[in-house]
């Protein structure tokens, strides 16, 4: 014989009670930890939204496609995705693989996490310096559809990769003084760790 389903008991609740669920409380707006990098970022990211609207709109309202703005969103998007990776590195947001550390305890983590820090602030620095070389063999090089030079958006790549270095060597030198990690101690950065106290 099988059981009989029990029934659903709901607690009747009036209007003020359900109108109070949606109440939030209201946390101010920071936007001290964002540099000038950033909001040059946010204006070319903008800019490349305008293009890739204006090559929509002159292509399926008017039929009749303005050739540049590709060009120009493809530009504005390369120096988008360098300049938003000098506040990934500032912040230590970009994608890391953090389990090898989870085994890696005591001074063998330690030794691992600063060789990460030293082998990406080299890597930058590396990268940047193959921009300057880059820009310096192709000085008058001029886009295809509109008269207008490259070198200011290798100019932002390689401002950019400066950058990175510089905010990379601040994490590693960081890292070093606090004795840890994001690698290590990912808890201590996002307050999950604090949560367990």
């Amino acid at each position: 014989m099988a059981d009989k389903p029990t029934a659903e008991i709901h607690t009747p609740i009036n209007a003020e009670e359900i109108a109070r669920t949606f109440d939030e409380v209201e946390v101010p707006i920071d936007l001290s930890h964002h540099t000038i990098d950033d909001w040059v970022t946010l204006a070319i990211f903008w800019a490349m939204c305008g293009c890739v609207f204006l090559q929509f709109f002159t292509r399926y309202v008017l039929n009749n496609s303005f050739a540049w703005t590709e060009e120009v969103a493809v530009f504005c998007l390369v120096a988008v995705v360098f300049l938003g990776s000098v506040m990934c590195v500032r912040l230590s947001k970009h994608i890391h693989v953090d389990f090898l550390y989870r085994y890696l305890r005591g001074p063998a983590g330690r030794a691992a996490a600063t060789f990460v820090d030293i082998l990406r602030t080299f890597v930058f620095g590396y990268v940047g310096w193959l921009v300057w070389r880059y820009k310096t063999i192709i000085p008058n090089e001029q886009m295809t559809t509109i008269d207008f030079p490259k070198w200011p958006f290798f100019m932002l790549v390689l401002i950019a990769f400066a950058l990175m270095t510089f905010w990379s060597a601040k994490v590693a030198y960081g890292n070093w003084k606090r004795g840890y990690s994001i690698l290590e101690r990912p808890g201590a950065f996002d307050g999950s760790e604090e949560e367990l106290r």
